[in-house]
């Protein structure tokens, strides 16, 4: 089989000139629809998109109720995190939404999607997105389990 070689100097092999389509945190029920129309790039070959559901149990404990909250600085943040990702992958497209307020078992709580020339990127990229929005975007969950006991968590 014949090893295809990619063209670099291609439009479609390099970063878009304005890859951040999407960015918002909201208190609304979330579309993966939207985020996945967000991406679409006729110069990706992959799509890879995230969704993060509230979980019925944390740690062994059942979750009765949980919430997010978010710093004032919680959107500027997140575009620092999607350009950085924009920056280091060859992304023609990018989204993130989070949902802050209270949420039910089974609700969207972040849906991140990227397109890319190639689906290893696509897949790379909304690794980083993903992990990154987790550790450095100043969201905070606030569970209630069945019990009565209550945990916060840092940067959800």
């Amino acid at each position: 089989m014949a090893q295809t070689q990619h063209n670099p100097g291609h439009p479609g092999e390099r970063a878009a000139a304005e890859p951040i389509r999407l960015l918002d945190v909201r208190d609304a029920p979330l579309s993966l629809d939207e985020v996945f129309r967000a991406v679409g790039d006729e110069a990706a070959g992959g799509t890879a998109l995230f969704v993060g559901t509230v979980r019925d149990h944390d740690g062994g404990a059942d979750v009765a109720r949980l919430g997010y909250s978010a710093h004032p600085s919680v959107l500027a943040e997140l575009r620092r995190v999607a350009e950085r990702v924009a920056a280091d992958f060859p992304v023609r497209a990018l989204a993130a939404v989070h949902r802050v307020g209270d949420l039910a078992v089974g609700d969207l709580a972040v849906v991140v999607a990227v397109s890319c020339p190639h689906r290893a990127e696509a897949f790379a990229a909304c690794r980083r997105l993903i992990d990154d929005l987790k550790h450095e975007v100043p969201i905070w969950k606030h569970q209630t389990f069945a019990d009565g006991t209550e945990e916060w968590v840092g940067a959800c």
